[in-house]
Formats: C-alpha cells, structure tokens, sequence
C-alpha cells in the first residue's frame, strides 16, 4: 500500500449486515446554498472507492418521494437557481502542496456492526496517487488513452476544450468522446481504484488507475457525464470525484456521489434511476449541486444534449496552479491550443541554429498540447479524429522529418530466446547540424512513451542530429506511461540504440560536413570539396534497409584491399540464405573499400560489380520488407480472431433477445385471453 494511503480498517470474516446509522458529519461546510439539507454520512449510495457494502455512504434526511421524470430536452422555460459560488476552498491551490489532509472526524459508522467488513482509504490517497504524474500533458495523454481505446465501440473523435465553470468564470478542462459510454456499473468501476475491463492487447490502457491519477493531477475535482445504450436500455449516469468535497467536510474515506437515470419510452423522457430508495438518490443528487459547477438538476442533464445517443463528458474543475501561483494550464496565449504556463520560455536570438531547435517539435511538446497530441500516438485510427479547441490534431510523422533514413533490425533476446523483433527507422534530422536534437521516439503498444530519448550524452557532439523511431512493445511502460521500467530488456534496448547511433554516425557524418576518419583521405577531401560547394545539407535521401544483430566498436572502420572486399561481397551474396550471421553491413563494406583505395591505388567505383550491389540491396530489401508484412499479417490474423468473437457474442445477444421477446408474446397472449373469459 502506497504511503500516501491511510488504512482505516481491514476486512473481518464477520459477514454482520451493515447497520443504519444517523450520526450527523462533525463538520459542515459553510454558506450552503438553498435546498440542500446537511449530509449525514450513514446509510447513502454515496459511493466509496473500494467495496462498500450496499447502503453505505451519504444520507440526507428527506422526505420520500415516487421517481420524477425528467423530460428531454429539457424546457427551455424551465427557471433555475442561479448559480451560487461556493466560499473559497481550504484546498491550497498549488497541487505539489496541497496533499497535506487533516481529518476533522473518525466516521463513527465505522464502529457500527458490519461496518468494518470493508477497506477504507484515506482521501489524502487521492492525491498521493496522482503525483505519480509529474507533467500536466502527461495526465492529459491518459484521457486521450482512454477515448482512443473507445474506437473498438465506435469512437470517431475525441474533444478538448475549455470549460467555463457556471459558479465562478473560471476555466476548467473539458474531454469529451463519442464511445460506448459507460452503464451505472461501469462508471462506479471507472471511478473505483483497480478495476479495468481492458483485458485485450488491443488497448492502451491496463492498470484501471489512470482516470483517477490523471484527472486528480490536472484538478482537485472532475465531473463525469457519459451515456450509455446497452443491453438496449439507453442510460444516463452523473459521478462526482471531489477532492475539495472531501476536505471541506473532512471526511476520513472516499466517497463517490453518483446519480442515474433511466430512459422511459412510454413517457419518451429520462426517470431517475433509484438504485435503493428516493432519499439516497436525493443524498447524492444534493452533494452534487452543492460542490459541482451546476446548481440545478435541469443543468446537470442539460449537459447531455450534446452527447448523442451515447459517449461519455469528462468536466476537470478547480485547476491546479503551479509554484508561482499561476493556473498551470494557459488558455489564453494560444485560441487553438493549450499550453504550460511558464514552459515556453523563447529565447532572443539571431542565430539560426538555436530559433531551428525552438521551433522544432522535440522542443514544442514540452509546453503544447497540439504539438504533443500530434505524435502521441504512432498511427491515427481510420475515421478518427483529436479535436483540440475547435480544430483537428494533424499527425506528424517524425520519419517524414529524416534524411538519409535507414531501417535496423533488431531482435532482442533474454536468456537464448529471441523476443519479437522490431525495425528501427533512423537518420539525420532536416536542418542538421543546425537544429540541435537528437533521440529515440520509443512507442508501446502504438503510444509515445519516451520522446526523443537521449541515449548518446558525450561532450564532443558524436550523435547529433541522429533521430530514430521505433514501436518496443517487448517491454513493459511505468503506470504514467511516460517512461519504461528498468528491467534486462530495457537496458539492453538502451546499449543497442546507442551503438545504433554511433554506428550510424560514423557511416554518415560526412554528409554533413564533418569529418568522417574512417574514410580514405581522397574520400574525406572529396566530401569537404563537396560539402563547401553545396552551402547545405540535402533535404532528402532514399531510405536503406540495414540488419542491426551486429557488433559495434567505437573504433575505426578496419580496413581492407579491394579484392578481399570483393570476396567479402561475394561470399555474403553466396550465402544469403543465412542473413542470421551477417556481422556488417553492406555500407560498412563500401566504406572498408574506400579506406582500400589508398593502398591499392584504384579507384572505389571498380572496387564492386554494379549488379552484385544492386541485387545484394534488394535482398535485403526484400528480406525486412518480407518480415514486416509477416508480422502485419499476425496482427491482422489476431484483430480478425476479436471480430469473430465479437459476431458470435452479438448473435448471441440477438437470439437472447429474439427468445425473450417471443416469450413476452405469448404472455401478452395470454393475458388477453384472460380478459375476453372475464
């Protein structure tokens, strides 16, 4: 159990139903606005984060009342309260500063029989968990994870905007998709600590942890809104997680108030949805009024016009501020983006190099949130679209950005077996030298885990410029999904980028001017001659397949005579069919017999056959290209293997339905039988 979790009481074997209690909450929060009575916490649905047994939370003393039905839309004549702005919160404002929870009082039903069979967490929990996001658009990712993972129920997009809180006209963080939406069950899952329904490989998400710890990190409070049409019962269902509640009232648990409503096709409108009874549902609908942005229960379903039929609203109030008392996310310095304030600090300069590296995207998604969200993710599902602020995410593809592209193989291994193998795409970023990045994009499981990982830290500029891309889902992402646990693979992975890199430095650094000693003297010449005349770098070169199971010395290249680079040449094409002991690549070997010239004395463009190059080039070509589309192919055959399963369940559904719906058939059959005999 995490430190930051206080257990108040463990789980007995005593099975004592859980007794009523009314003991009223030792402290209320000021200025409460009208029509909510004070919470008693003692038999409500306000919902817990862990297993509370049914009956427990928040219990307001009101009278009993039949459901009411809520029309829909709802009446625009309808006159609602107007917005109250709740006293200023105790919570400090500053989220690295505001974990410090005091209890006003022990919950005395704890000490009711049946009131210890169950685990209590302490709301201070609730920001402990959260710092384990240490950056805003991290806990962000973590929203757009959870809508991705939705285009298995028909997601197309997914909204991020600004919010106006209703109570005081202060920005709030709004998320919003177009899924499956979530039943009653699912959102109290969603909102409970350790339960996740991704099971699948498919998805991003896993722990069942990141809603609470992303939304906690961005706000002390978040409201959710989501719609639902399962099972063909088309529901609504509202949930509040408030950490400002919960200190406000010094509550020594967490409590989840939720509220469902079910629609009515008789009456063609939304009934409230009494999981117990009229005056729990009333609890939990008054602690929403009171602590969310909405002072109405007509504002609160207003938020669903526009959901559709189904999809789900997340709503993050009460932003956080950073050290220097400003709301950590800015709105207002970009209309179409959302950035980090304070993290966007340019630098005057009229040297060309430092204004390429600031405009550069390595440098820009340290503070936008566009520039972020658009290599988040290593491929875009089809027909769906990020919508920040009013206008649509354009994917960048980093590979776009490289010259002289190449593409390594790599196969991992641990203990003599081979893990999956993985195909990285390296080269020289467009505008270097000038533009000063270098790094590895490595993704899981198609999600930006770390961006442009520095694995190559010297102090004479070997590696500069050298920017790979790959997809590493042999190893295993930390629960924020911004880096990788340090396992044997992952330091392995970490060895291999950096002699990729350096290997791949020494093969090209001339084409950008530097000195490459690795190559003859007339080569090197030639390349300075070359280099000086051309004023800078080529935009482009056609990308090479290389293999990378090979070994890398940070010396130089060893040099060769022309023929035995010849019979090197000849010897691999003999044996291609064993690509598995190739131990250099074919531009080591051009490069071997270039540094050849200088004893031979003949010139490098005898030094190979034209035909035996280009055949040589496109086996291996062939080769990776080969492997690629095997693995395609895997994924594909395992994407079909869901789809069957999920045809089978929804025939199943359907015939399920079909035979209930003949069985109420002959019931009404019956009953009109029974009142012709009458």
């Amino acid at each position: 159990m995490s430190s930051g979790a206080e257990v108040i009481e463990l789980s007995s074997d005593e099975d004592e139903e859980p007794v009523p209690s009314t003991t009223a909450l030792a402290r209320r929060a000021p200025s409460s606005p009208p029509e909510v009575k004070p919470l008693l916490f003692a038999d409500a649905d306000v919902k817990p984060l862990l297993l509370y047994p049914p009956g427990y939370g928040a219990l307001v003393p009101v009278k009993t009342e039949e459901p009411v039905p809520v029309p829909v839309p709802v009446p625009v004549a309808t006159a609602s309260p107007p917005p109250r702005a709740l006293p200023p919160p105790r919570v400090c404002r500053q989220f690295w500063k505001s974990g410090d929870y005091v209890v006003a009082r022990r919950n005395p039903d704890a000490d009711a029989p049946g009131g210890r069979n169950r685990l209590r967490i302490n709301p201070k929990f609730l920001h402990s968990n959260a710092t384990s996001h240490k950056w805003a658009f991290g806990a962000i990712a973590e929203l757009l994870d959870n809508a991705i993972d939705e285009v298995n129920n028909g997601a197309t997009f997914v909204r991020v905007n600004k919010f106006k809180n209703p109570r005081d006209g202060n920005p709030s963080l709004l998320v919003q998709d177009d899924g499956g939406g979530m039943d009653p069950e699912a959102l109290r899952r969603c909102m409970s600590f350790g339960f996740s329904d991704k099971q699948s490989d498919a998805f991003i998400g896993q722990y069942g942890n990141g809603f609470k710890t992303s939304t906690m990190r961005l706000g002390a409070d978040v409201i959710v809104f989501t719609q639902n049409q399962n099972n063909g019962v088309a529901t609504r269902s509202i949930g509040l997680l408030s950490y400002t509640f919960l200190m406000e009232t010094g509550c020594d648990d967490v409590l989840v108030p939720t509220v469902d409503y079910q629609y009515d096709p008789t009456t063609a409108s939304y009934i409230q949805m009494l999981r117990h009874d009229q005056k729990l549902f009333s609890s939990n609908l008054g602690i929403l009024l009171k602590w969310s942005p909405f002072a109405s229960e007509a504002e609160l379903l207003k938020q669903f016009d526009d959901m559709g039929e189904h999809g789900t609203k997340i709503i993050v109030f009460n932003l956080w501020f950073n050290d220097d008392g400003d709301m950590e996310l800015d709105f207002n310095s970009d209309e179409k983006d959302i950035l980090i304030t304070g993290a966007h600090k340019k630098v005057k300069t009229n040297k060309l190099e430092k204004i390429a590296t600031q405009n550069y995207i390595s440098t820009r998604l340290r503070y936008s949130l566009r520039a972020y969200a658009s290599i988040l993710y290593l491929h875009i599902p089809d027909n769906f679209r990020i919508v920040l602020r009013g206008c649509d995410v354009e994917p960048h593809n980093i590979v776009n950005d490289l010259m002289y592209r190449e593409c390594v193989l790599y196969k991992p291994q641990i203990a003599g077996l081979t893990e999956s193998s993985v195909i990285t795409t390296i080269g020289f970023v467009k505008g270097a030298p000038d533009i000063d990045v270098q790094g590895f994009n490595v993704y899981h499981k198609n999600r930006l885990i770390s961006p442009f990982w520095k694995v190559a830290n010297n102090s004479y500029g070997k590696g500069r410029g050298v920017v790979g891309i790959l997809e590493a889902n042999f190893i295993k992402p930390t629960h924020d999904k911004q880096d990788f646990e340090k396992s044997n693979l992952y330091q392995r992975l970490e060895l291999r980028l950096k002699d990729m890199t350096y290997e791949y430095w020494g093969l090209h650094c001339h084409r950008l001017g530097y000195d490459n000693k690795s190559l003859s003297k007339a080569a090197r010449a030639l390349n300075r001659a070359n280099h000086m005349n051309a004023g800078s770098s080529p935009i482009s070169a056609p990308p090479r397949l290389l293999v990378a199971n090979i070994p890398t010395s940070s010396g130089g290249i060893p040099r060769l005579s022309a023929s035995a680079a010849r019979e090197k040449i000849n010897s691999l094409e003999s044996h291609s069919t064993n690509n598995m002991g190739l131990k250099r690549k074919f531009d080591s070997l051009c490069a071997m017999m270039d540094s050849a010239d200088d004893q031979d004395g003949q010139n490098h463009t005898d030094g190979v056959d034209v035909s035996q190059r280009k055949r040589f080039s496109e086996y291996r070509t062939l080769t990776l290209e080969n492997d690629k589309l095997r693995n395609e192919c895997l994924q594909y055959e395992e994407s079909e293997k869901q789809l069957v399963m999920k045809e089978q369940k929804l025939r199943s559904e359907i015939a399920e339905a079909k035979k209930k719906y003949q069985e109420l058939l002959k019931e009404l059959g019956s009953l009109d039988v029974k009142e012709e005999n009458s």
